[in-house]
């Protein structure tokens, strides 16, 4: 198995491609250490490894970020033999009926026209983007002229993330979607 690794904006993350589905179609699911039951062996094994703070599973790629005191020369073999050792086992990635899932941002029926427009222009056009980076925006709520969006994986925590929430998204979703007064990130639940 050869699994590529790529840098992402965020200098906290790296993004690891194992040349396999990891959520497939599936969506993406986000999961933190302080979690207490992660519903996902790949994501558990990965937690072994002292420093790894976050893992975010993507429909290709898995994006670690570690805490500031480690070095990725240190972490990196560490992780890449973790993913291995996960694939040859035959687990898989979330455990059935895990719920772990969350990543979507697809209108749904109970949604409004405005709402479903703006969960379109995220799935077409801002998703695609910041999972180049390893990471993910998700829709929330509107409400007041307002978006909130969680960020998971390397948009979590990345310097660039207010930038990118106010003057790419932001810009994008209040051309489109005139009702879009501003742009604001909340923690995932």
């Amino acid at each position: 198995m050869f699994i590529q690794t790529e840098p992402t904006p965020n200098p906290a993350t790296l993004k690891f491609l194992p040349g396999e589905d990891v959520m497939g179609r599936q969506g993406t699911a986000n999961f933190t250490s302080t979690e207490a039951d992660v519903k996902s062996p790949l994501a558990r094994k990965l937690f072994e490894i002292d420093g790894i703070t976050g893992v975010f599973l993507g429909g290709d790629f898995i994006t670690i970020t570690k805490d500031e005191a480690k070095d990725w020369q240190t972490l990196k073999p560490q992780i890449l033999g973790g993913i291995m050792e996960h694939y040859t086992s035959g687990l898989p990635v979330l455990e059935q009926n895990s719920g772990a899932a969350t990543g979507t941002s697809t209108a749904s029926e109970g949604d409004n026209e405005l709402v479903s427009q703006i969960k379109e222009l995220l799935d077409t056009r801002v998703r695609p983007a910041v999972a180049q980076d390893g990471g993910d925006i998700v829709f929330h709520k509107f409400e007041d002229g307002v978006v909130f969006l969680e960020m998971h994986g390397a948009c979590a925590g990345c310097p660039s993330s207010t930038a990118t929430l106010k003057m790419g998204i932001e810009n994008m979703l209040r051309y489109y979607v005139p009702e879009v007064q501003s742009v604001e990130s909340v923690m995932a639940d």
